[in-house]
């Protein structure tokens, strides 16, 4: 039984919150911290138990210090911006706590994903004794143990790895995020890059695409793009020969994007208003719907996993494996969309298998590296349930 203290009440917090609380054996208490109360309290009044809520700023370290200090967590869980990582990495360093979240760090003046920030952690702490472990959310996160479970059970060599991220869901909005939308835009319109033959190539964005038949879901156009995850997978799957990530896009979310980078919304970088700085796509984000208020009414379905092709016992050998799920499903079961909840269920596993000694280590790692079987089997406990084919 442990103590979390759980930083970010957005959708994804939402939903963490909601399966801790519904995991008394292991989750015997819950704190939920935000820059904004309200949101914890929104949160605090749908659960299933009581959890304690706090204020706190995780742009700075030494308020994140001794917030840890008055709830003395066993392990913090940081679902809040990927800007701040680096800020609750010092601070679980500073106390001595377990780390554990579902981005690597971005930052802010540039939109780029990058490990080594995080990974330049990893002396420190071996030398506190403590564990922090990175990108445990869908993709990354699932996506990494599909293809830890694929190795080990499978294949004796993995050769190419398409990661395919589908949600053919509808929320009614002309145009909106299902993520924060100023990581979501940041992401979708950075260069495409994908690994072959030991070489990093880059691509203008989203040109280079096609279709896919997803299951339950149909024919969808994917289009390539650069995540997190293929870094540390290309680090540690032996002989990988190329690694791509594919993510689909309806036509009308590309139009509204194409029109707002021509206009000039989805920059970064600050312009002067009325004599004032402003960075134009936070204004955007202040225009767009909140991620978690588009949960009611939101149809259809996601699906995401992993295309894999190598060697079992000398001959060739292609395998897929992926979870579909239902928004509707997701709101009658904790009020939150595909999105949210696919990300924040495997926080709560990754934070399961921490707490309960299934993964454990000193210093910083991947979750690719530890033993995927008992993961796997809590995703088909948990709400997540996944199927795999060999082609």
């Amino acid at each position: 039984m442990s103590k979390v203290l759980i930083i970010g009440a957005g959708g994804v917090g939402a939903v963490v919150t909601h399966k801790c609380a519904q995991n008394p054996e292991v989750f015997s208490e819950i704190v939920l911290a935000s820059r904004t109360l309200a949101k914890c309290e929104a949160i605090q009044k749908q659960v299933s138990r009581p959890i304690e809520i706090a204020r706190v700023d995780a742009d700075h370290s030494h308020e994140v210090s001794a917030l840890i200090r008055r709830v003395s967590p066993d392990l913090v869980l940081n679902v809040a911006l990927p800007y701040q990582d680096l800020s609750i990495m010092d601070a679980c360093l500073e106390t001595g706590v377990d780390y554990l979240d579902t981005a690597n760090y971005e930052p802010p003046d540039e939109a780029k994903f990058c490990y080594k920030w995080q990974w330049d952690y990893q002396e420190r702490f071996q030398k506190k004794g403590i564990m922090a472990l990175l990108g445990c959310g869908f993709d990354p996160g699932v996506t990494n143990v599909f293809c830890a479970h694929a190795l080990k059970h499978h294949f004796d060599e993995i050769h190419t790895v398409d990661i395919m991220d589908c949600n053919a869901g509808d929320h009614g909005q002309p145009f909106a995020t299902n993520f924060n939308p100023e990581i979501n835009i940041r992401e979708v319109t950075a260069r495409g890059k994908y690994y072959e033959n030991g070489n990093w190539f880059e691509t203008d964005p989203l040109s280079i695409h096609k279709p896919f038949d997803f299951p339950r879901i149909g024919e969808r156009e994917m289009y390539l793009m650069y995540h997190e995850e293929m870094e540390s997978l290309v680090k540690n799957i032996p002989g990988i020969k190329r690694m791509r990530f594919w993510m689909t896009f309806g036509q009308e979310y590309l139009t509204h994007l194409r029109v707002l980078q021509n206009v000039g919304m989805t920059r970064i970088d600050p312009v002067k208003y009325q004599g004032i700085d402003i960075v134009p796509l936070q204004f955007l984000k202040a225009l767009l719907p909140e991620p978690s208020s588009l949960a009611e009414g939101y149809t259809g379905k996601t699906c995401i996993g992993c295309m894999i092709e190598g060697i079992k016992n000398g001959k060739p050998l292609k395998y897929y494996i992926y979870n579909v799920c239902d928004h509707a499903e997701c709101f009658k079961e904790i009020k939150a969309q595909a999105i949210s909840y696919t990300t924040g269920v495997p926080t709560m596993i990754a934070a399961m298998m921490m707490l309960t000694g299934k993964w454990k280590g000193k210093g910083v790692f991947n979750v690719e590296e530890f033993d995927p079987d008992p993961f796997m089997d809590a995703l088909n406990r948990c709400g997540l349930p996944w199927t795999e084919t060999f082609l």
